[in-house]
């Protein structure tokens, strides 16, 4: 195992001060553990949002912290959940006044960890709410969830309700938007390579030089079955055809894709597939309405990619273009 760090049982805490350090301006880090707040929080009069899990994701948690997406991103250890204590904390420290509005990914550990620090936010008189993102259509069941999990679509949640929160919505009106984004986002990932957990030092899994793994999550799992490696274009295929048995869209109706990078795929690739993807959208009448293509919810140096549709109607297209400005995830206003 090759990997630039130091202690493998430090790296989150490594990490996260080169992170603070490097960007002041977006972030501050609590002094209450591993968790990435606004540098302005609490941010008076507006709804809070709270989001994180595992870390080895990046930029996903903390690349969402910031103007017109998250509050805070409370950051666990490799592929492993914070502590209710963690996001308790965080929760206490970004609520403005508003409510705070949990976002959280369908994987156990996350589900059971911020339903506790709910009912701790709570006792406390703090108001607060949550919603479990579950775009992956790979699987129903698998080691991590029950249902579906969470990917890469959380990052369109971010956005989505972020724009809300911004706007100077209720968490009852953050919470409807945020659903709603969830009820029409869907992904599928694929990988060419596993990854390795720094303090294990071991892949997760194995793939010959022809194979790649389909239906991968986010935490270096398996997917559902593993085939001969085949073009950028048959992959491309084969994920946006899953994702489109799923969920419905219509000739003419609007998108938004994302081409996400799982961290080890160079962007010459990425671009490759998201053509493909364009193509087989625009054959079947469907139209584009922005495209994101880059690293933005990963898994270590896995190679692969994953695609995310989301279906757009007239508020989450608005949303979605709103201006937002965090490290992962910038968006200037059309």
């Amino acid at each position: 195992m090759k990997k630039l760090i130091n202690d493998p049982n430090l790296v989150v805490e490594d990490m996260v001060q080169g992170m603070v350090t490097a960007h002041p301006e977006y972030l501050k880090k609590s002094e209450k553990g591993n968790i990435l707040i606004r540098s302005d929080a609490p941010v008076r009069g507006k709804v809070a949002l709270v989001s994180g899990g595992g870390s080895g994701h990046e930029p996903a948690h903390a690349g969402y912290v910031g103007k017109g997406m998250l509050s805070a991103a409370v950051l666990g250890p490799v592929f492993t959940s914070p502590t209710p204590d963690q996001i308790y904390e965080a929760i206490k420290e970004v609520d403005g006044g508003r409510g705070v509005l949990l976002i959280v990914k369908n994987y156990s550990g996350d589900v059971m960890n911020f339903d506790m620090a709910k009912d701790m936010a709570d006792m406390d008189g703090i108001k607060v709410d949550s919603v479990i993102v579950n775009d992956d259509v790979a699987v129903e069941n698998s080691t991590f969830t029950a249902g579906r999990r969470g990917i890469a679509g959380t990052v369109f949640v971010h956005k989505i309700s972020g724009a809300k929160a911004q706007q100077g919505a209720s968490l009852e009106e953050v919470k409807k938007v945020a659903e709603k984004t969830i009820a029409n986002v869907r992904s599928m990932g694929m990988a060419l390579t596993p990854c390795i957990v720094p303090a294990a030092g071991n892949p997760n899994f194995t793939l010959k030089e022809d194979e790649v793994e389909i239906g991968i999550g986010i935490h270096g799992e398996p997917g559902t079955h593993r085939e001969k490696i085949k073009s950028a274009d048959d992959i491309a295929e084969e994920l946006l055809n899953k994702i489109l048995e799923d969920m419905t869209v219509e000739s003419e109706e609007e998108v938004a894709v994302m081409v996400n990078g799982m961290a080890g795929t160079p962007l010459m690739e990425l671009y490759i597939v998201n053509k493909k993807v364009n193509e087989i959208l625009t054959e079947k009448g469907i139209r584009i309405h922005k495209t994101f293509v880059g690293e933005y919810m990963t898994s270590l140096e896995m190679a692969g990619c994953s695609i995310t549709l989301l279906k757009l109607d007239e508020e989450l297209k608005e949303l979605l273009d709103e201006k937002s400005d965090t490290l992962g995830f910038k968006v200037m206003n059309i």
